[in-house]
């Protein structure tokens, strides 16, 4: 024990070594751009990149489903029916709900 704590003495009296440990230290924990900070960063850019893919993997369907619904009356008249509950002026609707 006394040996080791002599050898750290030894290499810590050596101004370079001592400074290029505080610099290290200063860089990873006291700096504005600390190793903290950067790895929180690193992971809410690949949190976004995640929430990226999936809103233009969205966008995609959602363009599709536009499309289909522009180009075609009878996915349209669907549409309308399902999301909306319409009907024509002469027939009724009802609506089965399954529990």
């Amino acid at each position: 024990m006394k040996r080791l704590l002599q050898t750290l003495l030894r290499i810590f009296r050596n101004k370079y070594i001592l400074t290029f440990v505080i610099l290290c230290l200063w860089l990873l924990i006291f700096d504005r751009n600390n190793l903290i900070d950067r790895v929180k960063y690193l992971r809410a850019v690949n949190q976004m990149e995640e929430q990226k893919q999936y809103y233009f993997e969205k966008f995609k369907a959602d363009s599709a489903r536009l499309y289909q619904l522009k180009t075609d009356n009878e996915n349209l008249e669907k549409f309308a029916r399902e999301q909306y509950l319409m009907k024509k002026d002469d027939e009724e609707v009802f609506v089965i709900v399954e529990e």
